[in-house]
C-alpha cells in the first residue's frame, strides 16, 4: 500500500499543520475558552514523551520503529504494558493538545480523522504483521494488552 510508505511523523505534521489552518481559516465556535486551552500543553507534552519513551524502548531491544521493516524483538515492557501502540496515541495526545490549545472546534476533525486513518493503514496492518512474525507470543501480548488504552 503506497501511504504505508509514508512514515508516520509526516501523517503527523501534516495534521498539525491542518489544526493550525483550520483554526485561523475554519474555526467553527469556540469550545475551549482561555486560559483551560493551556491544558493542551500538558497533553502535547505527555504525547511527545510517550512518543520518545517508546522510542528509546525500540532502540535497547535493537529493533525498528519503521512500520515496513521487520520487527527483530516483540517489545511488551515499559510504555508497551500500557498500549500496544504508545507511539500513535502519543502522535493522537499530541494532535489533542493542539487541538485544545487552538480551543476552536474544527481542529479536533483533524485528530478524529488522523486517529481513524493510522488505526486503519498502520496499526492494523502492523499488527497482521507481528501476529505472522512472533505468533503465540503476540497472541498473548494482544489478549492482555489494549490496542489503544
Amino acid at each position: 500500500m503506497r501511504l504505508l510508505r509514508i512514515d508516520p511523523p509526516i501523517y503527523l505534521f501534516v495534521s498539525l499543520a491542518a489544526i493550525v489552518v483550520l483554526h485561523f481559516f475554519l474555526p467553527g465556535i469556540r469550545i475551549i475558552p482561555a486560559p483551560w486551552n493551556l491544558l493542551g500543553v500538558f497533553l502535547l507534552l505527555a504525547g511527545v514523551v510517550l512518543n520518545l519513551m517508546a522510542d528509546r524502548s525500540f532502540k535497547e531491544r535493537g529493533t525498528s520503529v519503521k512500520p515496513l521493516e521487520e520487527s527483530a524483538f516483540l517489545v511488551t515492557t515499559g510504555v508497551f504494558r500500557l498500549s500496544r501502540h504508545p507511539m500513535y496515541l502519543g502522535f493522537v495526545l499530541i494532535l489533542v493538545g493542539a487541538a485544545a490549545l487552538a480551543g476552536s472546534a474544527t481542529p479536533f476533525l483533524v485528530v478524529a480523522v488522523f486517529l481513524a486513518f493510522m488505526d486503519t493503514v498502520f496499526v492494523r496492518s502492523e499488527e497482521k504483521k507481528l501476529s505472522r512474525t512472533f505468533e503465540s507470543a503476540w497472541s498473548d501480548y494482544a489478549a492482555d494488552v489494549r490496542r489503544w488504552i
